[in-house]
């Protein structure tokens, strides 16, 4: 476990030179675009700020989506003060030395998007190769494609699991430019279940002897309450904000059938006390009604995926107050397997539930969070936007955008004191953490502008340091 750990802020750093001297790799912050040149996405060098002061910015002239209204604001003016918004007002600012002026033309300013369900170590590794591929390898594909999802427009992400501490210390340190990670840790898992991807010839298990997935920290397998708890304390130890679970079985796991339930109940209830002595929660991966249910008569409280759930547990959810974390997996998903392998099928099975649990969340009213689950396919993570704007399809332009952001910041603050990150996040309101786009366009109108990151999002901002301006002279 502790081999991507020690080697995290190492190779994150090899991954920010590699970067930063623009040798032709696509994934650096300034190709969000193909065919774009790199400088065109870059920030210049903002004015030095006042002696001992703060760094200014001044969005003039703006159309705000504060991140929960179904319409923009009136033309406006917003402060950004260090890390968060100092001031929003229909009239003049006045003027402030050595700010940053960005004037928005008209454009909408809107919160950073966040998503929800990401594996930011697992994006770009082929399945096949997850255990095999050298661990500073793997972190330096992890520190590209953090870039990357920063440049798309989302300046926050919750990491369901994986080996990502060492990534969100140097993101955080400002090695790397990346999105907020809060980082649940290696996913805890059973014998044969979702996550466990250990060979035969790794069993029987032994006592004192760690798999190569419990190496690297990707996933923890957990064969009792004992051990549950063991692995959930582990996790909160060395810093998760939630804890993940896998109650029943999954797509990209070889030994696990989507059938299946995994955890028993008192496991699962061991995880939901060990979190929540930690003033935290758990958060299950969970298809079926049957895991569904279990999980939450053992206390979860948020609930991932949800595709093949069915009317009345629907109810239950609505009626206990559970979150649905869910995402709407698209059909090029399936092409990240061996084309006739079980993984193909059951992702087959899952596309074509992204339709029912929408319709689902829609009729009883749940409280539902965006987020990709993208695995093992940077292509896919290009369409990042796009699997947003795809939400459309169920919601209006205004409910998905606030899914994106206010939503899905609510989640997040269900960490409590374990949240990594002391501030609002997902609105644009006074005293909120400074995570900003400016849209060329109104994207309550035309939600598919987020999409196309590259071309519509003409500021991206993060923690009040902007990160793109092609409006700059």
């Amino acid at each position: 476990m502790r081999a991507f750990g020690l080697l995290a802020s190492l190779t994150v750093i090899l991954a920010s030179v590699s970067c930063s001297t623009g040798d032709g790799d696509s994934s650096s912050a300034g190709s969000a675009e193909p065919g774009r040149p790199a400088e065109s996405a870059q920030a210049p060098p903002p004015p030095a700020p006042p002696s001992g002061g703060a760094a200014v910015t001044d969005f003039r002239n703006v159309k705000i989506f504060d991140g929960r209204s179904d319409r923009l604001s009136a033309p406006s003016n917003v402060r950004v003060k260090g890390k968060r918004i100092e001031r929003i007002s229909t009239e003049a600012l006045p003027d402030e030395p050595g700010a940053t002026v960005i004037d928005g033309g008209g454009r909408t300013l809107m919160p950073g998007l966040i998503d929800n369900h990401w594996h930011t170590m697992l994006v770009r590794p082929p399945v096949t190769q997850l255990t095999t591929l050298d661990p500073g390898y793997l972190n330096l594909l992890a520190g590209a494609e953090a870039t990357d999802t920063l440049m798309r427009g989302f300046t926050t992400v919750r990491d369901l699991g994986g080996p990502s501490f060492g990534l969100k210390q140097a993101i955080d340190e400002g090695v790397i430019d990346g999105p907020r990670i809060y980082p649940s840790g290696a996913i805890i898992t059973v014998t044969s279940g979702h996550g466990d991807f250990r060979t035969p010839a790794d069993l029987p298990r032994k006592a004192g002897v760690e798999s190569r997935q419990e190496e690297l920290g990707a996933a923890m397998v957990a064969d009792s309450p004992d051990e549950v708890r063991m692995r959930t304390r582990e996790q909160l130890f060395e810093g998760a904000s939630q804890i993940k679970l896998t109650a029943g079985g999954g797509v990209s796991s070889p030994h696990s059938p989507l059938d299946v339930t995994t955890f028993t109940e008192p496991e699962l209830r061991a995880a939901t006390e060990a979190a929540g002595n930690w003033g935290t929660y758990v958060a299950v991966h969970a298809y079926t009604p049957q895991t569904i249910q279990q999980a939450i008569r053992a206390g979860v409280t948020c609930i991932e995926h949800g595709h093949l759930m069915d009317e009345a547990t629907a109810k239950e959810m609505a009626d206990k107050n559970i979150w649905l974390s869910t995402q709407p997996i698209p059909a090029e998903m399936i092409g990240a397997f061996p084309p006739g392998s079980d993984e193909a099928a059951k992702a087959k099975e899952i596309v074509d539930g992204v339709n029912n649990v929408y319709q689902l969340a829609r009729k009883y009213k749940l409280k539902t969070a965006f987020g990709t689950d993208i695995l093992f396919s940077p292509q896919l993570a290009q369409k990042q936007g796009a699997l947003l704007a795809g939400l459309g399809k169920w919601f209006s332009p205004a409910e998905t955008l606030t899914m994106a952001t206010a939503t899905n910041a609510e989640l997040l603050a269900m960490s409590g004191k374990r949240n990594p990150y002391a501030g609002k996040l997902g609105v644009v309101a006074e005293g909120a953490l400074a995570d900003l786009l400016l849209v060329d366009g109104d994207p309550l109108a035309r939600l598919d502008l987020v999409a196309d990151p590259g071309r519509n999002f003409t500021v991206i901002m993060k923690d009040g340091k902007t990160y793109k301006n092609t409006l700059a002279s």
